[in-house]
């Protein structure tokens, strides 16, 4: 327990951040017209690589005793790659969409 209130004073202007970046995400998110989704979705699929790499190199740099940063990390892979899934998915069916249909 000690280590984990540690780990949140020595970070807590990062923590602050991404609360930050959460909050004007949604907001950002919410004013979009929801003809431009998708075409938002692919650029969120981008970040979400940035992201997934970022996990990956903070798992590797990480010490095997560290949990908060291993697990933090395995948490950012896997929802990284649910969102970059999920958002190739959603492209796909919107280009589906301009297909000419065989008779």
């Amino acid at each position: 327990m000690e280590t984990i209130l540690q780990f949140f004073n020595e970070q807590l202007i990062m923590i602050y951040l991404l609360l930050f970046t959460i909050i004007l995400g949604f907001e950002v998110i919410s004013k979009v017209p929801t003809i431009l989704h998708t075409p938002l979705m692919s650029g969120a699929n981008a970040i979400s690589g940035v992201v997934i790499i970022g996990a990956i190199l903070l798992i590797r740099q990480a010490d095997s005793t560290d949990y908060v940063s291993l697990i933090l990390g395995t948490l950012a892979v896997v929802l990284g790659t649910v969102n970059v899934v999920g958002g190739f998915a959603v492209t796909d069916r919107m280009l589906e969409m301009f297909k000419k249909k065989k008779k």
